[in-house]
């Protein structure tokens, strides 16, 4: 009896060393079974293949995704490549988890099971459905649905994504904007925040979202709606204004809505709103269809004067779309009525030109070369021009040209030169420490 005990514990002992690597610390063994076969690690979301072969699931996904359509270890050919949770695997695991605690082991939480595009399109499909028959609560639960989804994994984005949702998407909102935008404002705005996390959009939901039931309800949520339905709202319509420039008319004269765009720049909600915002004013002031009246309105409004302020202390995005805004205005003799009398306008102007990035220099040179050259105050000279000399525009060109810039840039700045260079010897006044840490490639 002794002998047996002893024994039992002598093999216990050895068992336990054995489980001990060179340096006394306890080693535990991966069962082969409980390893992906691709990343040979332990198993966290095991899933099957049609094959029956078992694998992790962000192995096998980023395998399929690849491109590959047969199994990596047999080589067969995929009849699904929707993998299958192998439940009775990812339980053993986790009690194979609990049973080692001692060795640090922690127990794998249970996965979310992420959605298969039969789902998505299921719920979509219903969307589609309960929006033509005008049930908005049944929508409103539905969308909310797919935002949660959204939000799950990035998986399940991709798989949103693939099923034209936004289409899908856009086509309600379309349909509930033209029945009442007061009673269906709530689907509607939860439509337009699921449609936010989707963007760029294809040309067919563009198309919805720019029709003109469509285009009256963001300017509501624009005008009217909390936080997030305004910046939903803006991001949308700088989606639509940037894929067709037809809607620019349609938007400017929809009441309220140039106001609503300056409002989100004076009264910033967040850099993307701002951003977005800057961007539609863009494609409005910039655009090929007649644009006088609506550079004139935002003139008005004076966005002039918040641009200038804004490029003050700016960072570079918003800079840049700003100083592309002020440029577009400065094309109209209206729009240049402003920065004439505007005592920040060439000082903040020739300030960025090479102090932010090409762009923002682009449209700093565009804008003092519009301002100059047609500028009819030439009693003196030109008050802007000998402005422009004060604050070391000059040595400012003559560097740009040297560091190199477009073609169309290049002789802007060459005419600016000419027109500054007849007045050099009457005023001149160079700010040095503007050119500090300037980076020279010469």
């Amino acid at each position: 009896m002794i002998s047996s005990w002893r024994r039992l514990r002598a093999g216990r002992r050895a068992a336990k060393d054995q489980g001990r690597g060179e340096n006394g610390d306890l080693e535990l063994t991966i069962p082969t079974h409980f390893r992906c076969p691709i990343s040979l690690d332990l198993m966290k979301d095991p899933v099957t293949l049609s094959t029956g072969i078992t694998y992790d699931r962000e192995s096998i996904e980023t395998w399929i995704e690849a491109g590959n359509q047969t199994c990596p270890i047999s080589n067969q050919a995929l009849k699904s490549l929707e993998p299958i949770p192998n439940h009775s695997i990812r339980k053993m695991i986790q009690a194979w988890c609990v049973d080692n605690q001692s060795y640090g082991i922690e127990r794998i939480p249970t996965p979310r099971i992420p959605v298969s595009s039969v789902v998505v399109s299921e719920i979509l499909s219903k969307i589609t459905m309960a929006s033509k028959r005008g049930e908005q609560e049944v929508c409103l639960q539905l969308v909310a649905k797919i935002k949660a989804l959204w939000k799950e994994s990035e998986r399940n984005k991709r798989c949103i994504m693939a099923n034209n949702t936004g289409s899908l998407l856009s086509a309600a909102f379309e349909t509930f904007a033209k029945a009442s935008f007061n009673r269906n404002e709530a689907v509607l705005d939860e439509i337009l925040s699921v449609l936010a996390l989707l963007f760029p959009l294809d040309g067919e939901a563009i198309s919805c979202l720019g029709s003109a039931a469509s285009l009256h309800c963001m300017v509501q949520f624009l005008k009217g709606g909390d936080l997030s339905g305004r910046r939903n709202a803006v991001l949308a319509l700088k989606a639509i204004l940037s894929s067709d420039e037809s809607k620019v008319n349609a938007l400017s004269e929809i009441e309220g809505s140039l106001e609503a765009l300056v409002k989100l720049i004076k009264e910033p909600i967040c850099p993307s709103s701002t951003n977005a915002s800057l961007m539609a004013i863009y494609y409005m002031v910039n655009s090929l269809v007649p644009k006088e009246t609506i550079i004139e309105r935002f003139v008005e409004m004076g966005l002039v004067s918040l641009l200038l302020e804004m490029l003050v202390d700016a960072e570079r995005g918003i800079c840049e779309k700003a100083l592309g805004v002020l440029d577009g205005i400065c094309r109209s003799e209206k729009g240049r009525e402003k920065p004439y009398n505007h005592a920040l306008a060439i000082p903040v102007l020739v300030k960025k030109i090479l102090r932010v990035s090409d762009l923002a220099t682009e449209f700093s040179v565009s804008i003092i070369w519009e301002l100059c050259k047609n500028e009819k105050r030439e009693e003196a000279g030109g008050i802007l021009v000998l402005e422009a000399l004060q604050v070391g525009a000059f040595q400012k060109l003559l560097l740009l040209l040297q560091v190199g810039c477009a073609e169309r840039t290049k002789e802007k700045a060459t005419e600016l030169l000419k027109l500054l260079n007849l007045h050099r010897d009457r005023l001149e006044c160079i700010d040095s420490m503007d050119f500090k840490d300037l980076k020279r490639p010469f």
